[in-house]
């Protein structure tokens, strides 16, 4: 995540610090690839998603579908196949959409700590609020991969640097905001479902970046809880 100068943060989970460079600035945007004939396994529920045709055979036109889905999200490899990967991201945006503006209805995140930033790993939502009170949110996130996992608890922001920018790759993170170790929300440049995730980090957006930093301050607590699909 960067330079972690002060507060006595030196040492601390460096996980966020070693963020590889495609992380950070976003992966380079996917070149175009010869697009499979094959229906993958998931072909019905992609087709589902996407507003195709429901027939469970690959068509020239799904493939382009499913190939302008992958490259949107930096899907690999952006082919067109209804695999996995592809539908798992799919499926993520349903389960994020249905939650609605109830993120915290299973009372999993705490209400009696007045101002917290909430991250739920297994749905890679977060959201801001003020005891019962949904302040913002609830927004897409992309959380640290299988062995590089965002760690679990309640924690508190210890840092911030709206300007941070990389010791190891050199490279800005906008609006850091340091919550445990080294692991921060912050912006990226890519999509939030880009896979696999991120270096332990809670990446956001730039407009969701911008308005943590302008409702958060140092001291204000964050609950991570929760695991990402895959870790």
């Amino acid at each position: 995540m960067g330079d972690i100068r002060r507060r006595g943060a030196v040492a601390l989970g460096v996980t966020g610090l070693l963020a590889p460079l495609t992380l950070v600035l976003g992966a380079a945007p996917a070149q175009a690839a010869t697009c499979t004939t094959q229906a993958g396994p998931y072909q019905k529920q992609v087709e589902k998603f996407l507003g195709r045709p429901v027939d469970g055979r690959q068509s020239a036109a799904d493939c382009r579908a499913i190939q302008a889905f992958q490259n949107k999200h930096g899907i690999t490899p952006n082919i067109g196949y209804a695999g996995s990967v592809t539908w798992g991201v799919m499926d993520l945006m349903n389960k994020q959409k249905a939650v609605g503006n109830h993120p915290n209805a299973a009372g999993r995140c705490p209400t009696n700590k007045g101002r917290i930033a909430c991250v739920n790993l297994t749905l890679q939502l977060s959201w801001i609020q003020d005891g019962s009170r949904l302040v913002y949110g609830p927004v897409p996130v992309r959380t640290g991969r299988n062995g590089y996992e965002t760690r679990t608890g309640l924690k508190k922001i210890y840092w911030r640097d709206i300007d941070h920018v990389s010791n190891i790759y050199n490279v800005p993170m906008p609006y850091s905001q340091f919550f445990d170790g080294g692991q921060a929300f912050h912006s990226v440049n890519l999509s939030m479902w880009n896979p696999p995730g991120s270096h332990g980090c809670v990446n956001m957006t730039t407009t969701t970046a911008k308005k943590y930093w302008s409702l958060l301050k140092n001291g204000d607590d964050v609950f991570v809880y929760g695991r990402k699909p895959g870790t």
